[in-house]
């Protein structure tokens, strides 16, 4: 089985040399990191994930999910872990303490999310869309939708998704034909189909609450008529609590290469209940800010996968015996020598290790631009993050996955 170390040097050299966070002492949220705290939540969430996610990583990609009467069962074993992941306070490391979370800045969470990622990206990928979603509404809620809400998705009693995708669509959400009939007040019906959610339907969370675009009857055309809804599996009661279930269903899984333990859903939502977040017709503005934060997201798991690749890789350079060194035989009483010593093996490995470092840096800095863009006391700092965060955070995700 793969091992993993957690490159804790690393990541603390990026914090304190790199980054120099101390420097933002007087940026909420940020401040709230000192280097007394970072390095115990890294060495943490590196000796817990190793422990509990890694051992799960290949029997979740053998077994994979399972589909039966619409519901979603995950491997053996992902249960107890989430639970575990849970009651750790894990899923609100970056949500605010008014929701039961730690208010710890994103540029800690991006770390944590690379260690969660290198020992299991099938299961990081739960609690990651739950943060967005958590976020989402956070940014853009009503404050009953906020309460109803966000203290559950940040304990991960309530998990997230988001719903862009439909099979005549692709990534154009200008083409999206999901509707929204309005019922009254904030209340509509949601009718159609998305394909390829991660996360749609399992049985981790007693809710999951989807966040879907849809168009409102009589919307513009493209982009400008899509509006962005609540559409909860379980439909919370007067006391915040699951109540019945909602109309919605999934009908396939789908087949995602290494990711088989996430289950990758097509979700049909028959006049499902569902409450419009913000305006009509903003919806994509607002799905911006847990799309971005996806982007974030994907860019480390390219970066993660490249890490644990590369540990695996040094480890297997140093006992595989093929050939002669060129610089004299270092194994006199073997046949060969290990292949670390071939220069072109140690090429490959140091281009690795170069692109891991180089690649964790830069998502550390979107991580810390994105902190500064919601919290600097300065709006017009806040305002130069967020272009900052606006032009590369595409460019990791892309650059970093290829």
């Amino acid at each position: 089985m793969p091992f993993y170390n957690t490159p804790l040097k690393d990541m603390l050299f990026i914090l304190n040399d790199y980054l120099n966070i101390s420097q933002y002492q007087d940026v909420p949220v940020v401040n709230n990191l000192s280097q007394d705290l970072a390095e115990p939540i890294i060495h943490e969430a590196g000796r817990m994930f190793s422990e509990v996610l890694l051992p799960l990583n290949q029997i979740g990609d053998s077994e994979g999910c399972s589909l039966k009467n619409g519901k979603v069962t995950l491997p053996k074993g992902y249960q107890e872990a989430y639970e575990a992941f849970t009651q750790a306070g894990w899923t609100g490391l970056n949500c605010k303490t008014e929701h039961g979370g730690q208010d710890m800045p994103l540029v800690i969470g991006s770390m944590v999310s690379e260690i969660a990622s290198s020992c299991n990206m099938a299961f990081a990928m739960y609690p990651g869309l739950s943060h967005g979603a958590y976020s989402a509404i956070s940014a853009h809620g009503s404050d009953i939708q906020k309460k109803l809400y966000l203290a559950k998705l940040a304990s991960g009693e309530w998990t997230g998704t988001m719903n862009l995708t439909e099979p005549h669509a692709g990534t154009d959400l200008g083409l999206i034909q999901t509707k929204a009939e309005f019922v009254t007040g904030n209340r509509y019906r949601i009718t159609g189909q998305k394909i390829f959610i991660s996360a749609g339907e399992h049985n981790l969370s007693k809710n999951i609450v989807h966040l879907v675009l849809a168009r409102i009857a009589g919307a513009p055309a493209g982009v400008k008529g899509i509006s962005l809804f609540i559409v909860p599996k379980f439909l919370p009661n007067s006391s915040g609590d699951t109540g019945r279930k909602n109309h919605i269903s999934c009908s396939k899984l789908e087949e995602k290469m290494g990711i088989h333990a996430n289950s990758t859903c097509v979700m049909n939502f028959d006049a499902a209940f569902g409450n419009l977040i913000g305006e009509p017709h903003a919806g994509l503005k607002y799905m911006f800010t847990m799309m971005n934060e996806a982007r974030l997201g994907v860019g480390i798991q390219g970066l993660s996968q490249s890490e644990i690749a590369y540990q695996n890789a040094v480890a297997y350079a140093k006992e595989r015996l093929q050939g002669r060194s060129l610089s004299g035989i270092k194994h006199h009483d073997k046949n060969a020598d290990h292949i670390i010593y071939h220069p072109d093996i140690r090429r490959i490995l140091m281009n690795m290790r170069c692109f891991n470092e180089g690649s964790r840096a830069f998502l550390a800095d979107i991580g810390l631009q994105i902190d500064l863009s919601h919290h600097h006391p300065d709006a017009e700092v806040r305002k130069k993050a967020d272009a900052f965060v606006g032009l590369v955070t595409p460019v990791a995700k892309g650059y970093i996955t290829d």
